[in-house]
């Protein structure tokens, strides 16, 4: 299974100005500009190090997931969460030719930890030997900042500061999720039970 994210974020969705803010940098000089690209790029780090924790993706973006076959043919989970839409299905059989599967043909089952697609009638199709799919998918809490939950959106500020307060020293704990950003996100967690146990 492979995960690809399509569309990155767009800079004018990031809180480059909250995360200012949040540090206390000063505001008001000429250069006040002259870190924007700094915070964008630990911004973007602590998005990525909570969305790999949770599964959940903050601001809504493509994705395409390539699997070689379903879990079970009558459901299949999708990897992240929340999902608006799924934009394709292409069955890839073993030399690369690609088919389109109607997307009348199945359906989005909302949820907030699990979202999934069902086929309308029957079962999904039917996944070439030795082929794959892939799946497009639309996923994410909205397209804007506010649309996160206020807890997410907290947690990647504070891990943000932090990656920012220890750039200059590889010795310190800077690539640690500290013990409030981990309490701030754990709700939001995806919870998978096998053979009876929790991962």
């Amino acid at each position: 299974m492979m995960l690809v994210e399509e569309t990155t974020i767009p800079l004018a969705a990031l809180p480059v100005a909250i995360f200012k803010d949040h540090l206390r940098l000063g505001s008001g000089f000429a250069d006040d500009g002259v870190q924007d690209a700094v915070l964008e790029t630990y911004l973007r780090a602590a998005v990525a190090a909570i969305e790999a924790r949770t599964g959940k993706i903050s601001i809504e973006r493509e994705f395409s997931w390539t699997l070689t076959m379903w879990r079970d043919p009558g459901c299949q989970s999708l990897p992240v969460a929340p999902a608006s839409a799924v934009t394709e299905i292409v069955l890839i059989d073993r030399a690369g030719e690609e088919t389109l599967v109607p997307l009348s043909s199945v359906r989005l089952i909302p949820d907030s930890q699990r979202p999934r697609i069902e086929p309308i009638g029957g079962q999904l199709p039917s996944i070439p030997s030795y082929g794959s799919v892939r799946i497009g998918l639309l996923a994410g809490f909205g397209p804007e900042w506010t649309d996160m939950p206020v807890d997410l959106a907290q947690a990647v500020l504070m891990l943000a500061a932090h990656y920012y307060e220890f750039r200059h020293d590889a010795g310190a704990p800077g690539g640690v999720m500290p013990h409030t950003v981990a309490m701030l996100i754990e709700r939001h967690r995806t919870v998978r039970l096998f053979m009876g146990g929790r991962s």
